[in-house]
This record gives structure tokens, sequence and C-alpha cells, in this order.
């Protein structure tokens, strides 16, 4: 990345409105900035080049403004700190939407900046300036962003920029959105302006638990004969990895983890009990029947898990610690049904868990290493059409020296497939479902885990990579190496299920299902769109042996900094969980 965009050194003097917000951007530990051009904020764009010389932060091109917040998002997901996106006016934050709603339901911190044309309608240039400006441009995003501003002055600027900053790493996290007049970035500076200084104004402390909640959650745990933890939004922390471990095991409670999120609990440990998924599955729900308390860490979906799980969860005692009730708005239901809490503590698991181990003794022994990928799957010689398993065992075969990070699963994985042992080795899914943000996640993943021992590997399902591989140009750019493998069964088969469901329901032929679905007739060389961005392309693959041949020639090329995607046809496919939860039937998922 050092060789690219550097620029000639400026020699002029002169200091413009947009030098202070770029040198805010810079005091505020910003280390990059996605953006695709825009002239709403040429003054930025310029500043950025010619006043920092493109360096603390470096912008990062993209080719839709939709990757700049999801490769925002992906970095945020391994980094838990906030990159910035900068998007042009109105049209440019209508493209970016879908990945700030992603990163909204995600609960991970972007700071999302705009522009709009001059707000003094004189100052306007004929026609664009006019269709770039908005009255109030943040309307377009306020239901799923956790604050936003539309400062009128350098000064106001200045100041918005920290409190953004602060509010967004403040959890609940969340995306937030700052719009920049450009009249004020373009004014020139020719008085003092009394910069604020980020270190003065310091994140919140988190509140102090309440002493009587704690002492009852201890007291509620100690009587539990066969307590239940549902691990849900927790960070990254190796420290509170082991943290939790500890409590799990000196309570001897049966742990459920999500694949919805990232990796929170060893999958591997004695008390890890259900397979993970996007939905419960029914040994899941097997385990929450048997609760006599079930304590939630920030779990999304509560009340839908003991729904499926069934009327005896439903009525088993119900913890829950999660500050997340302070993002719920009347616009977005991501916030899920209402949750039924025995006891709910408005604070952050994490905080919780150390909080409660110390109180009862606990100090983690031992913390998570960084392992070789674990696949549970066995590799054959078997030369057949691939499904999800066959892929996943020929995943982890040709992995399997290798310190991995997945980055991204499809909807199809099944969470037995593989084994997490350390809070890097999931980053899970884009929280919003929203189509196309797989590979931009997987850029700024792959960007946040350069430099480590981690090797960030994706499996995408086609049509996501199909909506987003132009994500692909920016890690090419810039040297961004990963792996990626589109899990290719040419088709939106999510919605096969669903018009199957429907056909069955309507006693109609179930075999007209992939009418509108099928991605195929033409074929799409999927390696070739690849190519097209500058990335390595392999395929396409359609037995297990070659797979693992390509992730072999992969390697590789991934070792000397290149990005590669392989091909992998595979035949369609759920788990019966997966299908019963798409379609909104609770009484299957449980069985």
């Amino acid at each position: 990345m050092e060789k690219v965009e550097r620029p000639v050194i400026s020699e002029t003097t002169g200091l413009w409105g947009s030098d202070l917000i770029a040198e805010m951007l810079r005091a505020l530990d910003v280390e990059y900035v996605a953006l695709n051009p825009g002239s709403s904020f040429r003054g930025l764009h310029d500043s950025l080049v010619n006043h920092l010389g493109n360096e603390n932060p470096q912008m990062l091109l993209c080719l839709h403004e939709e990757h700049t917040v999801a490769i925002a998002h992906g970095w945020a997901k391994v980094t838990g700190r906030p990159m910035a996106a900068i998007v042009h006016a109105n049209v440019g934050l209508m493209h970016a939407t879908m990945s700030i709603y992603n990163a909204w339901c995600d609960r991970v911190p972007v700071m999302v900046f705009g522009a709009t044309g001059p707000v003094d309608a004189t100052e306007r240039r004929p026609w664009i300036d006019w269709i770039h400006t908005s009255r109030d441009q943040a309307a377009i995003v306020r239901p799923y962003v956790k604050w936003d501003d539309q400062p009128a002055s350098l000064s106001a600027s200045l100041e918005a920029m920290i409190r953004g900053a602060l509010i967004a790493k403040t959890a609940p996290m969340a995306p937030v959105y700052i719009c920049f007049d450009v009249a004020v970035q373009e004014e020139a500076v020719t008085a003092p302006i009394k910069t604020p200084d980020p270190r003065r104004f310091k994140l919140p402390m988190s509140q102090g638990l309440l002493p009587d909640a704690l002492a009852e959650l201890h007291t509620r745990l100690k009587e539990s004969r066969s307590p239940v933890f549902l691990m849900g939004r927790v960070s990254r922390s190796a420290d509170d990895w082991a943290y939790r471990v500890a409590l799990a095991e000196h309570f001897n409670a049966r742990v459920l983890t999500d694949i919805k999120l990232g990796a929170a609990f060893p999958t591997d440990h004695s008390l890890h009990s259900g397979t993970p998924g996007f939905f419960l599955s029914p040994d899941g729900a097997k385990v929450l029947n048997e609760a006599d308390l079930i304590v939630s860490f920030d779990w999304v979906d509560v009340a839908g898990t003991l729904k499926q799980a069934g009327a005896q969860a439903e009525n088993a005692p119900l913890v829950q610690l999660s500050v997340d009730h302070q993002l719920h708005n009347g616009w977005s239901l991501d916030h899920q049904a209402a949750v039924r809490a025995d006891l709910h503590i408005a604070a952050e698991p994490d905080i919780v868990i150390r909080t409660l181990c110390k109180e009862v003794g606990l100090t983690p022994q031992l913390k998570p290493q960084n392992l070789p990928a674990f696949s549970t799957g066995k590799l054959t010689d078997d030369l057949g059409p691939m499904d999800v398993d066959t892929l996943a065992a020929a995943l982890g075969d040709g992995l399997k020296n290798e310190v991995v990070s997945l980055v991204r699963l499809p909807l199809s994985w099944g969470g037995d497939l593989w084994h997490f042992r350390h809070p890097l080795d999931y980053l899970g899914y884009d929280g919003g479902a929203g189509i196309a943000s797989g590979p931009g996640m997987l850029v700024g993943a792959a960007l946040a885990l350069k430099g480590t021992d981690r090797l960030p590997v994706a499996v995408l399902g086609d049509g996501d990579y199909l909506m987003g591989v132009s994500a692909f140009w920016t890690a090419a750019r810039y040297g961004i190496p990963f792996l990626a493998i589109i899990a290719n069964n040419r088709s939106f088969y999510n919605d096969e299920i669903h018009q199957e469901k429907v056909a069955v329901s309507r006693e109609r032929p179930v075999e007209n299902k992939w009418i509108g679905q099928h991605i195929g007739g033409p074929d799409i060389d999927l390696a070739a769109m690849a190519r097209a961005q500058g990335v390595k392309a392999i395929g396409p693959v359609t037995n297990a042996r070659d797979l693992k041949s390509a992730i072999e020639v992969a390697l590789e090329d991934v070792r000397q900094g290149n990005a590669v995607v392989i091909d992998a046809r595979i035949t369609p496919g759920y788990s019966k969980a997966m299908s019963a939860g798409m379609t909104r039937t609770a009484d299957e998922t449980a069985e």
C-alpha cells in the first residue's frame, strides 16, 4: 500500500476549512477513509491529499458508495474501532443506505461523513448543486444511525466530528452520520480557529453495576441446577473470551452461540451445547427446554429464540444483560420482539462477566491461542458434485496449517462444520442481511488483519458476490490479501425455499420453484469477474479434490500479498433448522 497514491508535495501556504476537518480526522486516530469521489466533498478530498499527504488517514478508493461503508463495517468487526466512510451528497448517501443499515443492525461503529451542495442558494452552481443539496440530508438514514448532524460552520463541524466519534464508540455502538456544507469546506481560514482537542473528550465510563442487581444474578446462578448462557453480542477481546469460559465453567452452565454473530465461546468446549445457526437448531431447543435459568448476554432475538424452543423455555426464568434497548426506535424493527426478563441488567455483557468473576474470585487461567483451522468434516476423494458440507471439509483440509479468520459464511453453512476456538476465528454475518455486503466486509476485515498471523477467508454466496464483486478492486489496488470461496449454487436459493413453501401450501408444482431464481443460461464466469477487478481467480471447480488443490495454489498467491477468488460449484441445500426458520415455521425448527 505504501507505493500507491503518494501525492506530489504541496508548496501552498493557505489554509482552508476542509484542511481543519482533515486534521480532525487525524486527531481522532482515523487510519483510513473509504470513499467514492464526489464534488460535494471536493474540498475535503483535496485536503486529505494535499494538506495531509494522503496519510493518517489514507484514502481507499472504492467503486461504489455501498462498498465504502461495508469496508468500514468489516474493519470494525475486527478492531472494535470506527473507520471513516465518505459519501457524496444525496445520491452517494442513497447508494450507501443499505450498508449503513447493515452496520446499524450489527451494532458496529462507523463514522459516515457526507456533504451537501451550498446551503446558501445564491452560492449554488446551476443544476448540479441543486440536485445534490438537501434541506435535511440525514433524514434518509436517521432511523438507522445513532446520531447525525449537519453543522453550519467550521467550528461546529469540528465539534460535531468529536461528538460523532464519541457516540459511535459508546455502547451500544452504531454508525453516525455528519454532513459537511461544501461552502464550509471551501472557505478560506483567515482568522485563528480554536480547534477542540479530542483528548479532552473522554468516552463515558460504563455505568457501575448496581450491587443489588449483581447479587441477584449471583444468587440465581448459585441456585440454578441447569443454567444456560446465550452468548450474543460480545467483544473480540481474548481476555473477555477467557472470562466467559471461566464463568461458564464455574457455574457449569451450558452455552449456546449464534452464527449470525462473531465467535463468542469455544465451540469444541464440553459446555458448548447445540449447533450454532442462523435460527435455533433442534438440539439448541432441547438445551433451552431443560434450563431452569436462561441468561442472555446481549443475544439477538431472545424472544424469537425462546418461541422457537417452545413453551417450556419461554416460561423459564430469564436474565437479560444488554444495553441494546437504548437504540430501539419506531422505524426499524431490528430490535426484535420484546424480551420478558425476570431481571434486566442494563450493562455490557463482558463488563458484567468480569465483575461477577472477580466477585466470586475467578481468575481465568488460559487465554485463547491462535490455532490452525479446525473443520469437523473429513475430506474424501469423491469426485462427485459438492454440497456445502463437502466444501467445508475441503476448505478445512486445505487450510489445516493456517490460522484462519472466517469473515463470512453463507446461509447454507451448518454450524457444526467448523470449530471456533478464538474470538477472531469467526466474525459473524452482516447484521441486516443486506445482499452485496460480503465482498466489502471481507476487504475491510482483511485490511484490519493485514500484517497479523491470521489468514482472512470468506465463503460467499454467489448472489452476494455478484452484487458486490467490484469491492474487490479496492483490495487489488491497495494490496489487501485474502481468500474468497464462492459457494456457487447458481441460484438465489433462499427464495427457492420460499417458493417451495408457497407451492406446497397451495398444492401447486414444486418443480417450478427455480423459475425466476436460477442464475444460469447464460452461465456467469465468476472467476472472470474477479480477474476483471485485478485479483487472482481460479475455477470453476466442481469437486472436493479439485477445490483442495485450488486452495493450495491460492495460498501461495495470498502469501505474496494477493487477493484470490475460487469459484466452487455446489448443489443447493439448507439445513432443516435454516429452512424452517426462514419460512416462519417455529414448530418445525423445534422438532
